[in-house]
This record gives C-alpha cells, sequence and structure tokens, in this order.
C-alpha cells in the first residue's frame, strides 16, 4: 500500500475532498490511513475491489451499518453471512423479469404524476429544489412496488414521509461525525431520542401495511413454476411483500424479518435512486447539447408507438439515453463508497489487507480512474 507521509487534522467538510486529493495524488491506487485508531484501507483500484467482491469470505459489513440497526434491524443491507445468504434466497423471486415488466405500469403513473409536480415548479421565480420532488415520486413508486399501496391513500402517510427524511438527515449527520461514534455519547447527546421519535410512526405504519397485505394474502397467494419463479396471481400487481409473506407462510421468515425487509427495500430504494435522479437532472441542465439528444431520441421512439407509454422493448432501445443514465451515475454514484470489514488476511494485487482492518471500497474513485476512464471529470456519455 502506499501510505501518506503526513495528515493534517482535519475538519468533517474537508474529509470528503481529503480523500479525492490522496486518491489523485496515489494514481489511484488503493491505499491505508488511520484515523480515530483504526486501520482504513482506502479499495479504489478495481482489480482490487474486484477481489474483495468477489470473496464469500469478507462479506461483513463493517460497525458504520450498525447506526442503521434500530431502523432497518439486519435486513439485506445489513445482515453478514449465511443471514445474508438465506434472505437473498428468499427476496430473489421478486426480481423474475415477469415481475419487473409489471411494475413498468407503476413507473408510467409515477412519472405522469412527477411531470404534473415538475410543471408547477417551473413557474416559480425564485427557483426548485429537486430533491425533494425526486425523493416524493421514488418513495411514492417504492412503496407501491415493494408493499402495494399507494402511499398517498393511507392515513398517516405525511407523517411517515416526513419521518422518512428526517430519519436519513439523522443518520448522515451521525455518519460524518466520528465523536458520535459511540452509543453511549449518542444517546447521552440526545440523538438516540430524536431517532427513536421518528421510528414510531415509520414502523406503525409499515407494520400497518403489512398486516392489511396478511389479511388479504390468501385471495392473491402467488404461484411458483418449477424454478420457483412466480409466474401468477390473483392480484392485477404483485408487490415484494407478497414473496416476504409467502415465506412467512413456510417458516422461512417472521414478522419481524418482514418489516426489516420492506423498510429496507424502502428507505434504501427510494433514498439511492433520488439522488440518482437529481444528478442526472443536474448533468442534464449542465449539458444541454445531451439533453436535446436525449429528448429526441425519447420524442422518436414516442411518435413510433403512437404516444403510448413505452414497454420494456422500446425502452431498451433507447440506447443513447441509456448511455447518459450510466455516464451520470459514473460521475455522481448515489453510493459514493461501501464498507467491509476484514476478517482475515487478504492478498490483493500489490499488497495484503490485514485481519481486523476496515475496508472502504471509494466507488466515486473507482469511476474517476484515468486508466479505466480517459478524462475521467468530462462527463461523456459516448
Amino acid at each position: 500500500f502506499v501510505k501518506p507521509k503526513k495528515c493534517k487534522c482535519l475538519l468533517v467538510v474537508e474529509i470528503f475532498n481529503f480523500a479525492r486529493e490522496l486518491a489523485r495524488r496515489y494514481n489511484y491506487r488503493s491505499f491505508k490511513i488511520w484515523g480515530f485508531g483504526i486501520l482504513n484501507i482506502n479499495v479504489i483500484n478495481c482489480r482490487d475491489v474486484e477481489t474483495m467482491m468477489s470473496s464469500s469470505k469478507h462479506s461483513d459489513k463493517n460497525f458504520l451499518y450498525n447506526f442503521l440497526h434500530p431502523f432497518l434491524g439486519t435486513g439485506l443491507l445489513t445482515a453478514n453471512g449465511k443471514k445474508w445468504q438465506h434472505r437473498r434466497r428468499i427476496l430473489t423471486p421478486t426480481f423474475h423479469f415477469n415481475i419487473l415488466k409489471e411494475f413498468l405500469v407503476i413507473f408510467h403513473e409515477e412519472c405522469e404524476k412527477f411531470i404534473e409536480l415538475l410543471k408547477m415548479e417551473v413557474q416559480k421565480k425564485n427557483g426548485s429544489n429537486l430533491p425533494p420532488l425526486t425523493s416524493h415520486v421514488t418513495l411514492n413508486t417504492v412503496c407501491e412496488t415493494a408493499m402495494g399501496v399507494k402511499l398517498d391513500t393511507y392515513k398517516g402517510s405525511v407523517e411517515y414521509k416526513n419521518s422518512i427524511r428526517n430519519i436519513g438527515e439523522l443518520l448522515l449527520f451521525r455518519f460524518l461525525r466520528p465523536w458520535l461514534y459511540n452509543d453511549k455519547v449518542y444517546s447521552l447527546l440526545g440523538y438516540r431520542k430524536k431517532l427513536d421519535d421518528e421510528l414510531i410512526p415509520v414502523h406503525s405504519f409499515t407494520k400497518m401495511i403489512i398486516d392489511h397485505r396478511r389479511e388479504n394474502f390468501l385471495e392473491s397467494l402467488p404461484k411458483l413454476d418449477q424454478n420457483d419463479n412466480i409466474y401468477e396471481t390473483k392480484k392485477k400487481r404483485y408487490a415484494m411483500l407478497d414473496t416476504l409473506l409467502s415465506a412467512e407462510a413456510e417458516g422461512l421468515i417472521d414478522a419481524e424479518g418482514i418489516r426489516e425487509e420492506v423498510d429496507t427495500f424502502t428507505f434504501e430504494g427510494h433514498d439511492t435512486t433520488s439522488a440518482a435522479l437529481t444528478f442526472i437532472f443536474l448533468l442534464l441542465a449542465h449539458h444541454p447539447d445531451v439533453q436535446e439528444k436525449v429528448y429526441e431520441e425519447i420524442k422518436a421512439a414516442l411518435e413510433a408507438n403512437n404516444n403510448e407509454p413505452l414497454a420494456t422493448n422500446e425502452l431498451n432501445d433507447l440506447e443513447y439515453t441509456s448511455r447518459v443514465i450510466k455516464e451520470c451515475l459514473r460521475i455522481y454514484p448515489p453510493v459514493p463508497f461501501i464498507t467491509r470489514s476484514v476478517t482475515e488476511d487478504m492478498k490483493i494485487e500489490d499488497d495484503t489487507i490485514p485481519a481486523g482492518a476496515i475496508a472502504h471500497i471509494h466507488i466515486f474513485d473507482l469511476h474517476r480512474d484515468p486508466d479505466q476512464f480517459p478524462d475521467p471529470e468530462r462527463f461523456d456519455p459516448d
């Protein structure tokens, strides 16, 4: 590993830029740095990332994920080892191609609502704040695909939305302040109570939805084909919650486990998608020539389809739009890094990561390696 010779004392707001500076200084090779008594390995070389992500021995999340436990429990995002593998097997049928096709109807409906919101926003003289709008549309979409409910039709939905947003801000606040990593300090300063107060309406709302769906579960019991792929249900639209209720009926998961996964997919699914949409709009605004090409491609596809909503095949034919989305995700990945606990020595390309270290896989820097992306700071869908 390369090791910085000298590290100045940093304010929290400088940490991100400092890490980017180190990545450039060491030519996008993985490097180590000590912080708060912990050995941190910043993994930014693509071959090192491949080694780590393909190893089943190093899938344990580090302590930062524990901050999510009061909210998400040990669902798919925060679980380790066998529990993670078990939950993933349960949820895999949800992502069958035939089910995802059915979700297109929901996507179209929510996009129409989003367009109406944008039409009102552009009338404002002082500009618009996009994140609340993208958060609104993605949360509605994820709730309908994950839980099978139209969020705005349920009592308590406004409080639920507000609490989801506040929880996200509280978690980010803690992530960025290492002195709050200690649970006792976090509680003594009153932040844990703030978090618990926001969790009450969220968990209550999720439980209400699960209980309601469970009551009608037998009427919509899905059927499986010989490969355990869900292919038929009496309900017009299938939801991820139906997969979990099927697993509960078979004794594969309990009620708390269902709550964990529903909260996990609702929060993580809407938060990352909202961030991605915001960055896409930002980059399109900064590159009007690209925006025009995207517009013309979508317009031509709609005209060829008699101005009907595009189906999966037509969407797959939007090659330029697809490249634009991928380039936006490269420039601004919604999740800039993930972390893993290294439980035993692991050999990577130029060195060995020792057991006990924390490995931070910096997706943001991985996407800026000039060996992989010439002129990496340039937005270039082509």
